[in-house]
């Protein structure tokens, strides 16, 4: 697909008749994602003759938070002469801190800004948002189930992401995958709803399922929670490994006194080998709260979807060979000793 670099590319350019409104990685890549003022300026360059003007760009931060969207970024970039110094992924930044700088002619990568800012506004948004759940957790794991609150273009970026945050697994296929590792999830309030017994669907799931899929049920559909947890654990014996506890709000929701009765209701039917994996509306707080009362492991979903991207601004400080700001913005390269050359 043909670079965007002018209006009159954007005029020519088309948009094939689709179902799904998501942009391909070809879109991306040409820059019909970019914002249009980056093409009027990149056309006004070229009509100046100073579209291959060498410059140096940095791209800092507007709060603290866990870099990540280094990787697509530097993907972008691949086919582009430009030299990439960035903070590694999984890395914590500061506020104002400079994450990335980028070298080369303006022509290479100016109109990509747009594409650059948002890979890594997003990413690291959701990354952050999922440290601050593992950190809550304790060394107990937290799974991502936050894939059902975003787009499916993005989905697996966003579990990409929050394993790179530190989660444990993540039930996305494609976002488990690119992050080198197996979705992790049991079965949904549905399959027990069709079969009419939570007990039932235990049996069925330790049958049919392979010995890799950790048998861990869903004990909140039908009946009192601690009553189903006892029924599937007298069904499976040594081979549960644990409960899920999903109790929506108009329920109440997990609490911790819900956790603590499970518990010691399993412990005190000889079970206390049964682990208790608590989903549904959770937070950092929450976390803490439940895995004090015994909560054993966390699935999350909207805390990490909804964390507000982490503003990114690109900033051009060397044109040539000559310190440059806007106002208000210190002239040259900023003191960054923490990037390490990319590419």
């Amino acid at each position: 697909m043909r670079q965007i670099r002018n209006l009159g590319d954007v005029e020519d350019f088309q948009v094939d008749r689709r179902r799904l409104h998501s942009a391909s990685h070809e879109e991306i890549r040409a820059g019909a994602t970019t914002d249009i003022y980056f093409v009027r300026t990149l056309q006004l360059l070229e009509g100046m003759g100073l579209a291959e003007t060498p410059v140096v760009a940095e791209i800092f931060t507007s709060r603290p938070g866990v870099c990540v969207g280094v990787e697509e970024c530097l993907e972008l970039l691949s086919d582009r002469a430009v030299e990439v110094w960035a903070l590694p992924e999984g890395e914590e930044f500061e506020a104002k801190e400079v994450i990335m700088r980028i070298r080369g002619p303006y022509s290479q990568f100016g109109s990509l800004e747009t594409v650059l800012l948002g890979m890594l506004a997003s990413a690291s948004a959701w990354a952050t948002g999922a440290r601050a759940c593992v950190r809550a957790a304790a060394g107990k794991p937290v799974l991502c189930f936050a894939a059902r609150h975003v787009h499916p273009a993005v989905a697996p970026v966003l579990e990409r992401a929050a394993l790179v945050g530190g989660c444990a697994g993540a039930s996305c296929i494609l976002g488990a995958k690119l992050a080198g590792r197996e979705p992790a999830g049991t079965i949904p309030h549905a399959a027990i709803l069709i079969a009419g017994d939570t007990v039932e669907v235990a049996r069925a799931y330790d049958r049919l399922m392979p010995e890799s899929a950790p048998r861990i049920i869903l004990v909140d559909t039908f009946k009192d929670e601690a009553e189903e947890s006892l029924r599937v654990a007298e069904a499976l014996g040594g081979r549960l490994l644990g409960v899920r506890l999903d109790t929506p709000d108009e329920r109440g929701g997990v609490t911790p006194a819900l956790v603590r009765e499970v518990r010691a209701r399993l412990d005190q039917a000889g079970y206390g080998h049964v682990k208790i994996f608590v989903s549904g509306g959770l937070n950092p707080d929450r976390i803490a709260q439940l895995s004090a009362a015994g909560a054993d492991a966390f699935g999350v979903g909207s805390y990490i979807s909804r964390t507000p991207p982490i503003d990114m601004t690109m900033d051009l400080k060397v044109i040539g060979d000559k310190p440059v700001a806007k106002r208000g913005r210190i002239p040259g390269l900023t003191t960054a000793p923490r990037l390490e050359r990319m590419r």
